[in-house]
């Protein structure tokens, strides 16, 4: 896996590869196959989770 940052983490539902070929089956007249590209849901292409979200919370008066 390459690291680009220290900060950031791959995403789960991908590991870090957010866009994929996936074939179709099918093959195109030149004898090359169909495919289409599929984006993780999940960062939405980046390959990077998204940052936990910090909560304040007030304590005392």
């Amino acid at each position: 896996m390459q690291h680009t940052h220290a900060r950031t983490r791959p995403c789960p539902a991908c590991g870090g590869f957010p866009v994929v070929a996936v074939t179709t089956g099918g093959r195109h007249l030149d004898g090359s196959r169909v495919t289409i590209r599929v984006t993780c849901p999940g960062c939405k292409g980046t390959g990077t989770a998204t940052p936990a979200r910090t909560t304040l919370t007030r304590a005392g008066k």
